[in-house]
């Protein structure tokens, strides 16, 4: 291969060329991305970022040193698998060799008609939030995952009046039952009112915002806030032969076909159950790197073999979690007690493998990853 094109230039398409640089790769490589700004990190907006004073920094990442040609601000359009050719936004066409898609997502709203919710995905969401939040305005948040509590606890923090409208219990397909419950408990402490009704619709009246509940229930608010779920941005590639039942779907090496290649939130993942999109940031990072060797080596690369990592911080907790999730049951107490933090606990998972959370418990990742794959105890066998 002479050229390599990546579309995206988040942390999938970062480590895609730094991984193609590191594998000797000496042709040309071209990064095309629809943000204007260079990759930065995610995670950091909804947490450390939000908490800073004057200018945002937390979510900086190193300068890139892959040396890659990078043309920012603009958009995959088409793409000819035939003619290896990929038109933009901008209507000039980029010829390659070999291809890694890694567009992402973007949040899905209850009313794409209408200007009146925030969500919440890029460094511009960050900012505008942040102006925001100076009045401490009265804020509902719909959606209940980790996003949407890591927001409400921003609000909190902030002053405002914070009610929640979940989907379900907070955080349970994230996280599970037991830790779910938990954050639920620590947001309720702090103020947060969680509806157990579900929104409907939006609207606006009179320069009020309107929450619509599924009974009837109007909320009247300030700020709406939606975190509900994103859907992978693969509308450019509609015509394009690559997506199955509307899935950008891998192999165990990232692969499309044999010179495309896909990697983070936009690629559906190979399981015994069927496929699925991982939407983790070090899950991202894990794809790029399998999925840049595989168009150098086919066959020869490795597959991915990931072992997820999760962290979240909201309402004076700080959550970190090796393994997979989310978890069932009471977990073995490892080192003090998630009543009592910090704490230190495991899970033993149905299907033999471990999970490992520590809850404002200082421990290396490593050594948390060993604690998530060691040998279950007795006590942890019974229950």
């Amino acid at each position: 291969m002479e050229k390599i094109v990546i579309v995206g230039n988040g942390i999938a398409g970062l480590t895609a060329a730094d991984s193609l640089k590191h594998a000797g790769f000496g042709g040309q490589i071209t990064i095309i991305g629809a943000e204007k700004h260079r990759p930065y990190s995610r995670p950091a907006l909804s947490k450390a970022a939000m908490h800073e004073v004057g200018e945002i920094t937390a979510h900086l990442l190193p300068e890139p040193d892959h040396g890659a040609t990078e043309r920012l601000g603009v958009s995959a359009k088409f793409l000819n698998t035939l003619k290896n050719e990929l038109t933009l936004s901008n209507g000039q066409v980029e010829h390659f060799d070999g291809l890694v898609i890694a567009t992402g997502i973007h949040p899905r709203k209850l009313r794409e008609d209408l200007d009146l919710e925030l969500t919440f995905r890029n460094l511009e969401d960050a900012i505008a939030l942040r102006e925001l939040l100076k009045s401490a305005p009265d804020v509902v948040v719909i959606g209940a995952g980790v996003l949407g509590m890591e927001l409400a606890s921003v609000c909190q923090e902030a002053g405002c009046r914070v009610r929640v409208i979940p989907k379900r219990s907070p955080m349970f397909a994230s996280l599970g039952e037991y830790l779910g419950n938990f954050f639920m408990a620590a947001a309720e402490s702090k103020g947060v009112e969680f509806l157990s009704v579900q929104a409907g619709n939006v609207r606006e009246s009179g320069g009020k915002k309107i929450v619509v509940l599924q009974d009837g229930t109007e909320l009247e608010t300030d700020l709406i806030i939606t975190a509900i779920g994103d859907s992978p941005n693969t509308d450019w590639l509609e015509d394009s032969g690559l997506l199955i039942d509307g899935e950008l779907q891998v192999d165990s090496r990232g692969r499309v076909s044999p010179n495309i290649v896909a990697a983070g939130d936009v690629a559906s993942l190979p399981f015994p159950d069927g496929s699925r999109r991982i939407p983790l940031w070090t899950s991202a990072i894990e794809q790029a790197k399998v999925a840049a060797n595989s168009l150098l080596l086919g066959d020869e690369a490795p597959e991915l073999d990931f072992q997820p990592y999760f962290w979240t911080e909201q309402f004076g907790y700080a959550l970190k979690a090796c393994g997979n999730l989310p978890v069932s049951g009471i977990p073995q107490n490892i080192d003090g007690d998630v009543a009592r933090e910090p704490s230190l606990m495991r899970w033993q998972n149905p299907d033999g493998t471990g999970t490992a959370v520590a809850i404002n418990y200082r421990i290396p990742i490593p050594k948390l990853r060993a604690l998530s794959r060691q040998a279950p105890s007795a006590e942890n066998q019974q229950v």
